[in-house]
Parts: C-alpha cells; sequence; structure tokens
C-alpha cells in the first residue's frame, strides 16, 4: 500500500513510489527509488511538497547500491568532468580513476545525421563480423589472431561512431541467438566504443578500447561447444571450465603480435566487478581500471539485454534499470550514470506505448531530454498496425487536437504487437545492397 508523505517527514530507508509532480520534471532516472542518502532526501524537498511511499516494501526486494541523485544529463557537458543531470551532483573524473595516456579529453560533434551514415555503417557491419567469424574459426583451430585484421576493421568502426554514434548501435540491435558469440563480440565492441566516445576518449584510446571489446570472449573458442551452448544451467563444475575463457583469451592474444597492452586490459578485466565479486582475479575498485570497467558495463548490458540458447534477454530499457541497481556493487556508479546518458533512458530500436494509447519504436535519442526521444509510430491508438508510421517528436509540445504533450507511458516486448524494430530503420535494404 502507498501513503502520502510530506518531504519534511521524509527519511531514509522509505520507497518512493510516485512524486506530486511529473517525474520528468525531477533530477530522478527511473521512477520508483529508495532513499539512502541525504542528498536523495535533499533533492527530494527541493522538488516536491510530497510524495506517495510504500508502507510495506516487499520483503527480498533487492536494494540498490548506494548512489548519488542523478538525473538526465546534458549531452552539451563534458563527460570527464561531470555527471551532472538537470539538478544532480553525481561527479565522473576519468583522469581520478588512473593516470594513463589514452584518457584524455577529446570533444566530439556529430558531423552527419543518421540516415546519412547508415550506409557505411551497414557495410563495415558486414565486414566485422564475417572478419570477427573468421577469427574465432582461426582460434579454434589453433590458428594465431590476425592482430593487423582487428585494428583494421575497428578503426573503421571507430570512424563511423565518431560520424554518428547512433548508426552502428541500430545495426547492433538485430540479434540472433544462434550467432551469439560473433555477434556478441561485435556488439560490446559498438557498444565500447559509443560510450568511450561520450566519455571524450581520443581516436587513439577508442582504437585500443574498440580491440580489446570486439576480441574479448576469444578464449571462449577454448571452451567445449557442449558448455559453451548448454540450454541451461551450468554446474560449478562447467562454470569453472567457462571461467577459463578469461586467462585463454589472454593467453592466445599474448601469443599475437601487435595486441596492445590497454587492449588486453579489455579481455583480462571484463568480467570483474566493482565490489570484487567478479573473475579471474576478483580485483576490486580502481585496480579494474577503466577500460576494464567500461568493458564489464558493456558486456553485462549485452548478455542481458540479448536472447541466449539458455534464457530470453530483456528490454534494453530494463537492462539499464538492472545495471542501475548493481551500480556500486557490480560497477563503477559514475560510469553506470554515464553509460545510461549514453544510451538514453530509451535506446533507439525501444518499443514503447506513448500516454495516447499509440505503440512507436525509438529511432533517435534527444541528447538533452532523454526521455523525449523520437518515435515511429507502428500501431494506432486503435492498436492498428501501421505499414510506415509518422515520426512523432516528443519535445514539440502538445500536438494539434491533443490536450496534453505525448509522453513515454512504458516499454513494451516487441512480440507484443508483432513490432519489428529494424523495420523502422532503412536496414533491410541497405544490408543486402
Amino acid at each position: 500500500m502507498q501513503r502520502r508523505v510530506d518531504t519534511k517527514s521524509l527519511a531514509l530507508g522509505m520507497w518512493v513510489v510516485e512524486l506530486d509532480r511529473p517525474w520528468l520534471g525531477t533530477p530522478f532516472l527511473f521512477q520508483g527509488f529508495e532513499i539512502q542518502t541525504q542528498e536523495e532526501l535533499d533533492e527530494l524537498r527541493k522538488h516536491c511538497a510530497y510524495v506517495y511511499v510504500l508502507t510495506n516494501p516487499p520483503e527480498g526486494r533487492a536494494k540498490p547500491a548506494k548512489r548519488a541523485p542523478v538525473g538526465i544529463g546534458r549531452a552539451t557537458e563534458p563527460a570527464t568532468v561531470t555527471a551532472q543531470a538537470q539538478a544532480g551532483t553525481a561527479k565522473l573524473d576519468l583522469s581520478q580513476l588512473v593516470k594513463v595516456k589514452p584518457i584524455e579529453r577529446h570533444r566530439y560533434r556529430r558531423e552527419i545525421s543518421l540516415e546519412e551514415e547508415l550506409p557505411r555503417a551497414a557495410k563495415i557491419e558486414r565486414e566485422a563480423k564475417a572478419h570477427l567469424q573468421t577469427i574465432l574459426e582461426d582460434v579454434r583451430l589453433g590458428h594465431s589472431v590476425d592482430a593487423s585484421g582487428a585494428r583494421q576493421i575497428v578503426s573503421q568502426m571507430v570512424e563511423s561512431v565518431i560520424s554518428n554514434p547512433d548508426a552502428l548501435t541500430v545495426l547492433s540491435q538485430l540479434k540472433n541467438a544462434h550467432e551469439y558469440t560473433a555477434e556478441h563480440g561485435l556488439r560490446v565492441c559498438t557498444l565500447a566504443i559509443a560510450f568511450g566516445r561520450h566519455l571524450e576518449m581520443s581516436p587513439e584510446a577508442l582504437n585500443l578500447l574498440g580491440v580489446g571489446a570486439l576480441l574479448h570472449d576469444v578464449g571462449k573458442m577454448k571452451v567445449p561447444l557442449e558448455i559453451l551452448n548448454k540450454p541451461g544451467k551450468l554446474t560449478d563444475e562447467e562454470f569453472a571450465i567457462m571461467r577459463t575463457h578469461v586467462p585463454e583469451g589472454v593467453k592466445i592474444l599474448n601469443s599475437a603480435h601487435g595486441i596492445a597492452p590497454e587492449s588486453l586490459e579489455v579481455v583480462e578485466r571484463h568480467h570483474e566487478r566493482y565490489g570484487g565479486g567478479g573473475y579471474a582475479r576478483g580485483i576490486s575498485g580502481e585496480e579494474i581500471r577503466p577500460f576494464g570497467m567500461i568493458a564489464s558495463i558493456v558486456d553485462c548490458y549485452d548478455a542481458i539485454s540479448s536472447d541466449r540458447v539458455y534464457h530470453k534477454g530483456m528490454s534494453t530499457h530494463d537492462a539499464l534499470s538492472k545495471m542501475y541497481e548493481w551500480r556500486g556493487k557490480d560497477f563503477h556508479p559514475g560510469l553506470v550514470e554515464q553509460f545510461i546518458q549514453c544510451m538514453g533512458i530509451y535506446p533507439i530500436g525501444s518499443v514503447v506505448e506513448l500516454t495516447d494509447g499509440a505503440v512507436g519504436v525509438v529511432i533517435s535519442i534527444n541528447r538533452e531530454r532523454r526521455l523525449l526521444p523520437k518515435v515511429a509510430i507502428a500501431a494506432s491508438s486503435e492498436q492498428r498496425l501501421l505499414s510506415r508510421g509518422r515520426v512523432v517528436d516528443l519535445m514539440s509540445g502538445v500536438p494539434e487536437g491533443a490536450r496534453a504533450p505525448i509522453e513515454i507511458r512504458r516499454v513494451l516486448p516487441p512480440e507484443l504487437h508483432n513490432v519489428n524494430p529494424a523495420d523502422y530503420f532503412p536496414i533491410p535494404r541497405l544490408a543486402a545492397g
């Protein structure tokens, strides 16, 4: 049950489920949270006169890790200096994490539109996938890794992401559970480069990060297929074998020529966790170093949002919510908040229900107001599927004939309305060319 509480009477540990105003105008990322810090109390009192709290929070409910207040970030703010939201205070300075040359600020501008970049991105994506599949098969057969080819592919991906960070991300939404290892490597590479761009890393750093991300799971080629593709939970013995893919990957890439130590850092540490609960070394905090921290975030995000032979992936929005819950325990808190800002509260390709009842696909993120993206309407408010839906910019205010602005009500599973997000981008035509 819920009860109304004056914000002056709020206390730590209370679960806030509703505000006295729309969440959109506040600095809180997700709707509903436990008050864990004095800063959160101050933010609630600053923005609200009263709120609604749960009188009996469910027992056993997973509690988020401690956090600093954060909201919807501004893309114009330097990410290496601050993870500030519209009224938030969470800060992230990569230079304070570790003194390393590749972590240097490099401000990027979006050079071309998504539509203009998609043809080049589609070609790069096809070539990268084919090359990665060849690399993985060579490793399975005992051959060495083509490091030069990997660097060349990543260089092209970096150029595309610098020009427009969304094009390769859109293509990465096309997932095949039966080609998970290769496609996962490619998606993790894309996400890592896009995230690094958001963090204003130099092109040199993006290339080093990208090579490591592309090859981060190369050691899995030494894991027996019956374990790698098992459609059920692994036994303790099988999981111990699965964990060997990390040292095996480091060993494989150490024997190759041309893999930089920074790239090896990604392979070695992508399963480490901020609180020390990961593997293979069980290190924690700043010992993981920035490349390892970034790799752990993007690897986990793609894993939990992808269909596997043994489980159905969650929506990208739900995956981001989970990552937010796990910050501080599993991931660097500031980096998780930056990753959410990078991806958008509703990532490109999300299927959403609007407040007017229509169903749409997020086709463009608003970097200034991440709750207000552009949405291509896939089904009318009467739930009638539309072959070519109109595009609604949720930032445009009250539509003609409407009484209030249209907003996103909730995220939907694509299969609920038989909506394929890829249909709302010129991907099939490009992929065939």
